[in-house]
């Protein structure tokens, strides 16, 4: 029998496991240099050999097929042989070098020629026949966890499953889980020195390296995170398949957000927390000095708790960077997120970044009269490094103003007299004396006039009834 020739699979399953050739080999039972030779198909593999990889990778036979890496060639063949990029035709040889020796690479070409396609495809107004628009990977996983709610029953469950076997109080649960790690899985947890890397699980030798860069309240949370990925993928996976996503990277994405979720809600247990949030009426500060995790982390979970029955205030959450990029955003409030452009220069969100490490509270009314009581905080990470700007962050919380009296950052406001007005963005915003207006709207005429300087620094016409004479 041909003995399969299956090299570059070997090579990418041992990367994904960040596994190094010197303890595959020596798991297999196998030189360094064989291995070696395996990978670079210079060497077949036998039937014995075949099962020892199978039991070390920890994969199917299936996955040993090499059908991932055709399945990348031919994507590749694929996009370079589209006809609007223009290119000079490549070589089999090449497309096969790439997807095999640098598969990372390929798959980063993939995915830059689906940036592309959206893009031209928006730009000719193209949709699906169901009428979905074709979205990049972020914009999808962020309308996934929006159309849940952000909350996840099935989660929230197994979390619980968990937190009862843990057996602890929130205090002691990073203590709990570290040890359940190691008494269960037989990891080792170790802070030290990470090169480019904020956690490092390494299969092999079943040890997780947390950076000691990470807060204390940080290395909980991937502590749980790890715990999450070993006992709760099945649940995850449950979630992943009732609307399975449109690409491999928009899956990986929203994976990753599921098993985020499922750490969230083991450091912060549903019931506790939400009675928490109850009695310190939402003092973030409070709340996560209780349950040892950030200022972030406990402004994440409060938007999720949206349980039938046992519902907390309902919340949007956000994540922006001074550049006005958005990372995170959820909404159990109905607050209608601009999905393109910047938002509203007035918003309390872009004044917070003034006074990092404070709270600053808001009441802002959109256009259309919905009013909110916003809060957010700046917060700054620690650089890797001298001379590296350190990660700054807006974390934004908001609520319609109707549950203002069930949140701390509402007293001593006077919410009629303490109305902001904002807007969406510029483009979007139909107010007429807007200081702060940095675009014209899009749906009005300018009106240009020499002879006046107005306060606001685009003056534009009423809009028009589009039926009007």
């Amino acid at each position: 029998m041909a003995r399969p020739l299956i090299g570059r699979t070997v090579r990418r399953l041992r990367q994904e496991q960040q596994m190094t050739q010197q303890a595959l080999a020596a798991r297999l039972g196998i030189s360094a240099s064989y291995l070696n030779l395996i990978e670079h198909d210079q060497r077949g593999v036998t039937a014995s050999l075949l099962i020892k990889l199978a039991e070390t990778l920890r994969v199917d036979f299936s996955a040993l097929s090499g059908t991932a890496e055709r399945q990348l060639e031919a994507q590749l063949r694929e996009i370079f042989a589209e006809p609007l990029l223009g290119a000079d035709a490549v070589p089999e040889a090449e497309v096969a070098q790439l997807a095999s020796a640098s598969p990372a690479a390929a798959r980063a070409v993939l995915a830059l020629y689906r940036a592309w396609r959206v893009a031209h495809e928006d730009a000719g107004g193209i949709a699906l026949p169901s009428g979905r628009r074709i979205q990049v990977p972020t914009e999808e996983v962020r309308d996934f966890f929006n159309e849940h709610a952000n909350h996840f029953p099935a989660l929230e469950a197994a979390a619980e499953a968990l937190t009862a076997e843990l057996g602890v109080r929130p205090a002691e649960t990073n203590h709990a889980i570290a040890e359940r790690l190691r008494g269960r899985h037989g990891l080792s947890v170790t802070v030290g020195p990470l090169d480019h890397a904020l956690r490092r699980f390494d299969p092999a030798t079943r040890s997780l390296a947390l950076s000691e860069m990470l807060p204390r309240e940080s290395r909980g949370f991937h502590m749980a995170f790890q715990l999450a990925l070993l006992e709760a993928r099945d649940a995850v996976e449950h979630v992943v398949e009732i609307t399975p996503p449109s690409s491999p990277e928009a899956a990986a994405l929203i994976r990753v957000g599921l098993l985020n979720y499922v750490a969230a809600a083991l450091l912060m247990p549903y019931a506790p927390f939400l009675a928490a949030a109850h009695e310190l009426r939402h003092d973030v500060d409070a709340l996560a000095a209780r349950f040892g995790v950030s200022f972030e982390q406990a402004c994440q979970r409060l938007s999720s708790l949206q349980r039938p029955g046992a519902r907390g205030v309902p919340f949007f959450f956000l994540r922006v960077d001074p550049a006005g990029n958005v990372s995170k955003r959820f909404s159990a409030a109905g607050f209608p997120f601009a999905r393109f452009g910047g938002s509203c220069p007035r918003w309390v969100v872009h004044g917070a970044l003034a006074t990092p490490g404070s709270v600053r509270v808001q009441v802002a009314q959109l256009p259309d009269g919905a009013t909110f009581l916003c809060f957010a905080r700046a917060v700054i990470a620690p650089a890797a490094h001298w001379g590296e700007p350190p990660p700054v962050h807006v974390i934004a919380m908001g609520c319609d103003v109707a549950h203002a009296g069930d949140l701390v950052y509402a007293d001593g406001l006077d919410l009629e007299r303490a109305v902001v007005g904002i807007g969406l963005s510029c483009r979007l915003c139909d107010r007429p004396d807007c200081r702060s207006r940095a675009f014209p709207p899009l749906e009005h005429r300018l009106a240009l006039d020499p002879l006046t300087t107005s306060a606001s620094p685009y003056r534009f016409e009423a809009r028009r009834d589009s039926k009007a004479s």
